[in-house]
Order: structure tokens, then C-alpha cells, then sequence
């Protein structure tokens, strides 16, 4: 058991760009120079717990994604057990909107170079308007940006499902406004492997890229710390 474990950590180390394998060093040595991410939404006290210094400490429920399944670009359906121990960026767009949706998407094309030989992340980008943008538009689409990856998943499906996702699951808006206009949130969303958001970033902000560059290695350094704790 312990020889796959070994393997597991070797593997991530691997993968693990310098700057969040810089962070794990200092973290595993108790010298955290760096802010964990927050955990965002709303939040529930449980019954259940664990006692530290003979006091008891409730658990927290955060908000976490609900069930879904979306359409990828090959028609098949996606659902979130694609993402089952991934990290990923979401984001929502359509492809006749004006030009902060190309912006949006050409910083998530260099996120998604940035990561490319990393397996553990993955980026998608979920249309706001099904109707128009149907498979053939969104491959076309997609093309144009010639994506460095296979793990940047372009999705579509009904209205409802999609909307409802942005509000209940991603907690931002997304909606028709009238017939060639939508209300969407122009964040990216950064998701961990318990499906829980940590961060939200202007997708046209290039300070706020750069931030959401460092934070998806920040969640990579997570992930080894969780394989070194099981290691003992």
C-alpha cells in the first residue's frame, strides 16, 4: 500500500511546477509565508467533529458543485464525475458575444498551455446560449483557439441546467436578457478536487490570471499534502 503511495507523491512531484512545490516546503516545515485559499459560499456547522485540547471542534459543510451533466463537443454527456479528484477552471461565455469573451478565452488557451503536461487540472468553458451555439459552432469555435490540451472541455445543454448550475453550483449569474443578449458573470472559477470554490477571477484581468496561476499551484501543493499525511 505504502509503495503505491510513494508512487502516487512521486508522480505529483513530478507535475508540480516549482512555485507550489516551494509552497509544499514551506507549509510541510511550518513556515507558511503564503494565505490559504478561501473557501467560498455559504457554509454549515455539523454535528459531528473532532476534540483538540480537550475541546471539541465542529466540523464545517462548505458548498460544494451539485450533480451535473453538461454535452461535450463530441456529443457525449459530461458530468461532474469527469472532474472526480480534479482541479478545474470554469467559466461561462457565448460565441457570438462581443470581444471580453475572446479575452476571456485566449487567458484561459494560456492557462490551459501552462498546464498542459499537468493531468490533475482541467479548464472548461460552458455556453450561456445552447440554441445558437450548437456542436458544430462549438468546435469551430473551439478550433479557433487551438487549445494546447484535450483537458479544456468546451460544454453545452439546456438552458435550465446551465443557468441553474451558474447560480446554485458556481454561484454567479448567468441568464437571457432579452434575444440577443445574455447577463453572465465574466469570472473564472477555480474549483478544487472536493469540488469546492476557491477563488474567482476577472477573465480579462491579467493581474487577476497571473493570481489565478499561482492559486491553481497552491491547490496542486494541497493535493501532495493530503497523499504525505496518508503516508503517516
Amino acid at each position: 500500500m505504502k509503495a503505491a503511495l510513494w508512487k502516487k507523491v512521486t508522480v505529483l512531484v513530478l507535475i508540480l511546477a516549482v512555485p507550489g512545490f516551494l509552497y509544499y516546503l514551506l507549509t510541510a516545515k511550518g513556515k507558511n509565508r503564503y494565505k490559504p485559499l478561501a473557501i467560498y459560499g455559504p457554509k454549515v456547522v455539523a454535528k459531528t467533529g473532532h476534540k483538540f485540547h480537550g475541546n471539541f471542534i465542529p466540523d464545517t459543510i462548505y458548498h460544494q458543485l451539485p450533480p451535473f451533466t453538461l454535452t461535450g463537443l463530441d456529443g457525449r454527456p459530461v458530468s461532474e464525475a469527469a472532474f472526480k479528484g480534479k482541479i478545474f477552471v470554469a467559466g461561462f461565455f457565448y460565441t457570438h458575444c462581443p470581444s471580453v469573451c475572446a479575452t476571456i478565452n485566449r487567458n484561459l488557451g494560456y492557462l490551459v498551455d501552462t498546464y498542459r503536461k499537468n493531468k490533475m487540472v482541467y479548464f472548461t468553458s460552458i455556453t450561456v446560449d445552447p440554441q445558437r451555439d450548437s456542436l458544430t459552432v462549438l468546435k469551430k469555435y473551439a478550433e479557433s483557439f487551438k487549445p494546447a490540451s484535450n483537458r479544456w472541455l468546451f460544454l453545452t445543454g439546456d438552458t435550465t441546467s446551465i443557468y441553474s448550475l451558474a447560480r446554485k453550483g458556481f454561484l454567479v449569474d448567468a441568464l437571457k436578457a432579452g434575444d440577443d443578449d445574455f447577463i453572465y458573470s465574466d469570472k473564472l472559477i477555480l474549483i478544487d478536487a472536493e469540488k469546492r470554490i476557491r477563488g474567482y477571477y476577472s477573465g480579462a484581468n491579467t493581474n487577476d490570471i497571473n493570481r489565478l496561476t499561482d492559486e491553481i499551484k497552491v491547490l496542486i501543493a494541497e493535493e501532495l499534502r493530503k497523499v504525505d499525511k496518508a503516508l503517516y
